[in-house]
């Protein structure tokens, strides 16, 4: 019998044979701020405290920093009997329109047309050098342009949300294509497959995570243009409402107005990022 003959005859020990799942956890105050969740929690604690202690102590004048109670009534308020006329409902509802039409409409051109420039230097030579142009452009210095064309309704105003949200899908949805390896590709034809099979099960699959991203970060630009876009000849939305509060120094409803447009911005981007996880759940292997 040989020295491991020896080792497998012998009693192991009852702690090792335990698995790190069968371990009992330790909550120490370590492993508690381990859950990112909870931290996510105290981070959303503490930056309310410390507004409200703000506010309380009156460190900062109300003009510049209203107190949280003022916010809340305001808010109130404005949902039950409205502001200028229009709930926060409507005003919400007019924004997300303006916002979605603009988005979908830049996801439908310009997810193919970035798509048709990663696969063909011929489109690309066509269509880069617009976007390109124009993307490093204020939304304000051509803003003016598309209301002389568009006149001042809803028209352009939608206009401009759609040029902000296609330049980064367009690029995604290019720099996708053009980071898909090579030997997949080469793979796939020495397989057999033609080009249509190539780019709707190579090709594709693997552009869905770039495009994807770039579909997260149009619909930040997007909604941040969205108040600029509001900023003329509007008489509704959010972007609108916390304009027109500016005027009177109605802090309460401009807290209000920032409060709503980035808790709903959150939720539009946490259901891109659902969809993602459902269409792409490769993501990340490879």
């Amino acid at each position: 019998m040989d020295v491991n003959d020896a080792d497998r005859l012998m009693p192991k020990p009852e702690w090792s044979r335990k698995t790190f799942r069968d371990v009992p956890r330790v909550w120490t105050p370590l492993a508690v701020l381990g859950d990112s969740r909870l931290i996510t929690l105290l981070s959303v604690a503490a930056a309310l405290s410390s507004w409200y202690a703000v506010a309380e102590l009156r460190l900062v004048s109300p003009l510049f920093l209203p107190h949280p109670r003022d916010v809340l009534v305001a808010g109130w308020e404005i949902v039950t009997v409205g502001y200028r006329g229009l709930l926060l409902i409507e005003h919400l509802r007019d924004s997300l329109w303006r916002l979605m039409s603009a988005y979908v409409l830049a996801i439908v051109t310009g997810v193919p047309l970035g798509l048709l420039s990663g696969y063909s230097s011929k489109v690309r030579a066509a269509v880069d050098w617009i976007i390109e142009f124009y993307r490093p452009l204020p939304p304000l210095s051509y803003y003016v342009v598309l209301v002389i064309w568009l006149g001042i309704e809803n028209e352009s105003k939608i206009a401009l949300l759609y040029l902000a949200g296609l330049a980064p899908i367009y690029i995604a949805s290019l720099e996708g294509v053009r980071n898909v390896p090579s030997d997949r590709v080469h793979v796939a034809r020495c397989l057999g497959a033609t080009n249509r099979d190539v780019f709707w099960r190579v090709v594709l699959p693997s552009c869905l995570p770039e495009i994807f991203t770039g579909l997260r970060v149009a619909l930040g630009f997007t909604y941040t243009t969205l108040v600029a876009a509001e900023m003329v000849a509007a008489v509704s939305g959010v972007g609108w409402m916390v304009l027109d509060a500016s005027k009177f120094l109605r802090g309460d409803v401009i807290f209000v107005g920032i409060l709503v447009m980035g808790l709903t911005g959150l939720l539009l981007d946490r259901v891109v990022r659902a969809v993602d996880r459902v269409v792409v759940p490769w993501r990340g292997k490879s």
